[in-house]
This record gives C-alpha cells, sequence and structure tokens, in this order.
C-alpha cells in the first residue's frame, strides 16, 4: 500500500550454468523459477492469494519464470553485465542483470571434492512491462502496489568431484 518495502523470494527454481573461469563472457545460464514457490513473510493468506492468482503472477496459467543469458560482458575483474531475456507472466522482454564473479575452486580433497562456484546478481524491471498492472499506483501517488521490482540473486554451483576423488576406493 506504499508504506514499506515487501521482501519476497521464491524456494524452488533450478538453473543451468555453463561456465569457463578462463573466458567468463562464453558463459551461460538458464534458470527456470517455479512461480507458485512465492513466498512472503508474515503475509496475510489473503496477500498471497493475490500475488499468485490471476490478478498478479497468475500460477496456474503461468507456472514458470524464466531467464536465459544471451551475452555476458566484463565490467570488471570480478564484474559483469548479464543480458538476456526474462519470460514472466507469459511476456518475453530482455532485461541485463549486473552479477559479480565471487570465485570458486575445483574440489579440495580430504574436505570437500566438488567444485564450487558462486555469483550475486542485482536487476529490476517493471511489472507493468509483463502485464501484470493489477495496483500500479495511480500518477502521483504511492497507494498502492509499487511498478518497479528490484531483485538480487545469491547463487551457488555445484560442479562435478575432482578426478582423484572420483577414482578413490574404500
Amino acid at each position: 500500500m506504499g508504506f514499506s518495502t515487501y521482501t519476497t523470494r521464491f524456494s524452488r527454481f533450478d538453473s543451468e550454468l555453463t561456465f569457463d573461469p578462463k573466458n567468463l563472457p562464453a558463459s551461460k545460464v538458464v534458470t527456470t523459477i517455479d512461480a507458485a514457490s512465492f513466498e512472503m513473510d508474515a503475509a496475510p493468506q489473503m496477500c498471497l492469494d493475490i500475488m499468485k492468482g490471476p490478478q498478479m503472477l497468475d500460477t496456474a496459467k503461468f507456472p514458470d519464470i524464466v531467464f536465459k543469458s544471451a551475452t555476458v560482458r566484463l565490467t570488471g575483474a570480478h564484474s559483469m553485465e548479464i543480458a538476456g531475456t526474462l519470460t514472466l507472466h507469459g511476456v518475453t522482454r530482455p532485461i541485463v542483470l549486473t552479477a559479480t564473479y565471487n570465485g570458486g575452486y575445483a574440489g579440495m580433497p580430504s574436505m570437500d571434492p566438488q567444485a564450487r562456484i558462486g555469483f550475486s546478481a542485482h536487476g529490476s524491471f517493471k511489472r507493468s512491462d509483463f502485464g501484470i498492472n493489477f495496483g500500479v499506483p495511480a500518477p502521483g501517488s504511492t497507494m498502492g502496489v509499487g511498478d518497479l521490482i528490484d531483485f538480487s540473486i545469491e547463487a551457488e554451483f555445484i560442479g562435478p568431484p575432482l578426478a582423484a576423488a572420483s577414482q578413490s576406493t574404500h
């Protein structure tokens, strides 16, 4: 209603990453989010029903939210812009994420044989650009549900185990 900024999240998703640390611009990511996994702490059930219902996400009709990267452009040693498309509410539009490669490793013998890497990413979009107009405040007002959606992603990917770890015997 314009009184505060809600923090929400999706709890079910899947990502596929193609990654070469020596060639970050060749990286690709496809993320599929289960729209019905939308969560909002301490929200009345009525709010959750509106968010998942036909007025907003319409999770019955549009069960998936999908981001597909197209290009990765380095902006610093570990920072980048990831351009791609976001499909939300049956509409596909271009979007750019600002991201940071937080590091990783190929595995650690005797401790963690799995390869791991981490990223942080941020972006924003107007929900009305995706046909979700319910509750957008009238011009000059903040009473309603904001149009601009700012989002953050914290992701850790697990890769194949070290070759030596997979050859060990018990």
